[in-house]
Formats: C-alpha cells, structure tokens, sequence
C-alpha cells in the first residue's frame, strides 16, 4: 500500500486528476445551488442519471453518453414545467425525482441478461476512471469556466433579485438555464466519482462549509474550491488505506469539514 502511495499506478493518478479535476468544476456550482437553494434540483437530476444508464443498456449506447442525454432532457423538463405549471418547485422536482429513478430501476429489471454493477453507479467508482472520462471532464470544465467567466456576475445578480436584474438588462432565464444545463451536465459526469446517490453532497456539502468562512461571494468559492479538493485526496487516501467505498468516502470527509465549520462563528 505504501508503494501505491510512493510510486502512483496509473489508474490511481487518473482517479485523484480526475477528481480533483470534478471537485475545480463543482465549487462554483455547487455555491450557487447553496445560495438558490437548489439543494432537491439537485437530487432530482442525480435520480434520472440512473434512468440514463438503464437508457444506455437498453439500446447499447456509451453510458456516460446516454446518462448526459438524458440529464440534459430532465434539466429541461425542469427548468420548463416550472415556468408552463402552477406546480411548486419541490412538487415537481419530487415527481420528476422518483418517477425517472422508478422508471430507470424497471428498466434495468427488464434487462435480466445485461450483467451491471448497480452499486458502482450508486456509489461511485473512482478508481475505474479511464482516459475517455477525463476527456468529458476537461471539456466539461473548459464549458463551466467559459460560463462563469462571462455570467458570474449575471447569475450572483439574478440570484439575489432576480426582478431587479432582468430590469438592468440581464437575461436572467438564459443565464439560468445555462447553470442548469452545467449542473446536469456535471452530475453526469461525475457519477464515477462519487455516484448518482452522493454527487448532490459533493455539490453542496464544501460549498455549505465555505459559507461560514465567507465575506464576499469570491471568497466563498475560494473556499469551496479548497474544501473539494480536501474532500477528494483525503477520501481517496482513505479509501485505499482502509478499503472501503470511494464515494462514501469522499463525502464522508466533506462532511467532517462542514460539522468542523459549525465551530466557526458566522461571519457579520
């Protein structure tokens, strides 16, 4: 074990570049979904990436190509009922959640002959990362960066009054449809990180934490940044110290950070 630490194989250097690499993306989302609290949007994209790989099975399509297909139709399901339904929010967010999981279960039922390791999509595989992932994960930052880089200030506007920032010209639905296209974006993705049922806590979880150290909204994402990247080293040293789950593991040690930043006091 000690030698895996001191000279790295070269699936365990593609499993921390690639989490490292998911924990840079998910920061600055993941601080926005805290702020909007966007906490059950979340889930309810994390619950149809499993409608997405019993999607991929069925008609043998690239998993991770059939789980961004589908998270991408859900994000816009979402973001549209929500402006064409008088539902609420979570009303429709818990219908689409357990609907697309449900069916996404039935699907993989019917599928007897495909031999699938369900808890590796549950929980997460970090190890099993390969070239190809990384590829997804580059472009996916090189999209998540170029949107920040024009709209942060359009979506921190939109998000603390929206009705002020559409009357200073900031297209605020556009703006929010693109976060939510990203966020569905990186939950595909990031399912081999820590899978579809823990990706929602890597999101909120370092950004939650962050907000107690944080006096602007920069200084938040610095943090969250920080907390992500502790949250995926020291959850995968831990997971190939003692053994256990990767996903778990990561979120596990995310959550340490966050009941130590209970601590802190809040700042004025």
């Amino acid at each position: 074990m000690i030698d895996w630490l001191l000279n790295p194989p070269l699936f365990l250097l593609l499993a921390l570049l690639g989490g490292v690499l998911i924990a840079l993306i998910a920061a600055p989302l993941g601080v926005f979904m805290v702020w909007q609290k966007q906490s059950y949007f979340g889930a309810a994209l994390a619950h149809s990436a499993l409608l997405g790989v019993s999607f991929g099975l069925f008609i043998e399509l690239n998993l991770t190509v059939a789980v961004v297909l589908i998270s991408l139709a859900v994000a816009l399901g979402i973001h549209f009922l929500k402006e064409k339904t008088r539902l609420s929010s979570d009303t429709l967010l818990g219908i689409l959640a357990h609907s697309t999981l449900a069916i996404g279960l039935i699907m993989l039922s019917l599928q007897s002959q495909v031999q699938i390791d369900i808890f590796s999509y549950l929980f997460g595989d970090i190890l099993s990362i390969d070239s190809t992932d990384l590829i997804f994960i580059l472009l996916l930052g090189a999209l998540v960066s170029l949107f920040f880089w024009f709209h942060w200030h359009d979506l921190l506007n939109a998000t603390l009054n929206a009705e002020l920032a559409q009357i200073e010209g900031v297209p605020t639905q556009k703006v929010q449809l693109y976060y939510v296209l990203l966020l569905a974006l990186l939950i595909a993705v990031a399912m081999k990180i820590v899978g579809v049922l823990l990706i929602t806590s890597l999101l909120i979880i370092p950004a939650a934490a962050a907000r107690k150290f944080a006096s602007s909204p920069e200084r938040m994402l610095v943090f969250s940044i920080i907390f992500g990247l502790f949250s995926i080293l020291f959850g995968l040293l831990g997971s190939i110290l003692w053994d256990i789950p990767t996903g778990p593991s990561i979120v596990t040690v995310a959550t340490l950070i966050f009941v130590v930043s209970l601590l802190k006091k809040e700042n004025v």
